[in-house]
């Protein structure tokens, strides 16, 4: 006769609803555990479908996730030519936010040369970008359709394919557009805005007394074209050729373009221990406490039921049972209770986590090494009501 079963069938009711809380607090430890790796997912999402070796960005900055890094987009001429690349392309990345539908509408837009690397990392369905303007590829994410228009900067975009889970760092849905396309939403201006800059320069220029009327018209037309200009990226990622010394490149790159070479494992660090690092300290605190919760929770469950258990336990000493029998039957509930809790979380996040607003992770090792921690606190928690029950006295089984 197994004593902790039959006690359980004889307190079914509260058993299953306090397995069921815990169950509930665990699923909630899983899922902040989902999202800390889900954070390291989509920072480093767009980093590993890009594929690139090195990531030139404007000099002295942190380009171009984490800062703002704007270089001319014929670098990648000069980045080609250096010995050890193999190819160079360039990119734009911007965060736009618009209305769709009567909600805001957030994605991430990458803009990428149709000739080189860089684009969607896989079709789901339609097709890649064929022509240089006005066709887009989006993220599953963003729920739109293959033939859908979306309307950024002053013209309309046609879906002609969807690509998988390729989100930003800070877990926006990805949209890819040829890079002309990309540059013209992000640096072309409207009508209004081209007269007023220009007029703005005419101003200026009017004011300076040295230059003749023919000098300033000159200058007026050539610095309007310039300021106009639309050919600028982020930066331009390259692919280094076999054997090639990644260390030789970066150098040769900085020193001879006056550019920052940074590469994957450079940029990697940035990303995750600059732009998540608060974030995953929170979510790692939050863990702790809930598990700290947990453990409380159990504690108080198992000591509960130990004091309704008094006369049992006494009734059981003074027949003569040992204290092994009634410390494995307070220990075998504890770890049953943490066993089917732990399951009923991880079978909720099983069925939930696809709909969560940010990705959610679920690692193997995390699984078990979560498990143990939860069996561990259940033996640990089980010793307070241990304690209890070793202190009953049998003459206690016949009291009033």
């Amino acid at each position: 006769m197994n004593l902790a079963i039959r006690d359980i069938r004889y307190h079914r009711g509260r058993f299953i609803l306090t397995s069921i809380g815990l169950g509930l607090l665990l699923g909630v430890v899983i899922s902040m555990g989902g999202i800390y790796r889900g954070l390291f997912a989509d920072a480093l999402a767009v980093l590993h479908f890009t594929k690139a070796d090195i990531w030139v960005v404007q000099q002295n900055t942190n380009g171009p996730f984490a800062e703002s890094s704007r270089i001319p987009e014929d670098i990648k001429y000069r980045i080609k030519a250096v010995p050890g690349v193999a190819d160079a392309a360039p990119l734009s990345f911007q965060t736009i936010q618009i209305e769709r539908q009567g909600k805001p509408f957030r994605f991430f837009l990458i803009g990428y040369d149709l000739n080189g690397f860089g684009g969607p990392p896989v079709i789901l369905a339609g097709r890649d970008i064929r022509q240089k303007h006005y066709e887009m590829v989006v993220a599953k994410a963003m729920k739109m359709e293959i033939g859908e228009k979306i309307h950024l900067g002053l013209h309309d975009y046609t879906v002609v394919g969807i690509t998988g889970k390729v989100v930003s760092s800070g877990g926006d849905p990805a949209a890819y557009v040829s890079l002309a396309d990309a540059q013209d939403i992000q640096f072309k201006k409207d009508n209004d805005a081209v007269r007023n800059d220009r007029a703005r320069i005419g101003a200026n220029l009017a004011g300076i007394q040295s230059l003749s009327p023919s000098q300033a018209k000159f200058l007026k037309l050539n610095i309007a074209g310039i300021t106009e200009s639309t050919h600028t990226v982020n930066t331009v990622v390259a692919r280094l050729a076999p054997g090639a010394n990644l260390k030789e490149v970066q150098e040769r790159i900085s020193r001879w373009n006056h550019f920052r070479p940074i590469s994957v494992e450079e940029q990697t660090k940035i990303l995750t221990k600059g732009m998540i690092e608060k974030a995953r300290m929170q979510l790692g605190l939050f863990r702790i406490i809930l598990l700290v919760i947990s453990a409380v929770i159990i504690a108080l469950i198992i000591y509960t039921s130990t004091l309704d258990k008094i006369k049992v336990i006494a009734t059981l000493k003074l027949i003569g049972s040992q204290n092994r029998v009634i410390i494995g039957m307070i220990l075998q509930q504890s770890l049953l209770m943490g066993v089917i809790a732990y399951a009923i979380g991880y079978g909720l996040i099983l069925l939930t986590y696809e709909n969560f607003p940010r990705r959610i992770v679920l690692e193997p090792f995390d699984l078990q090494a979560l498990f143990v921690i939860v069996m561990a606190i259940c033996m640990i928690a089980s010793f307070v009501g241990i304690r209890k029950a070793l202190k009953v006295e049998p003459a206690e089984a016949l009291g009033g």
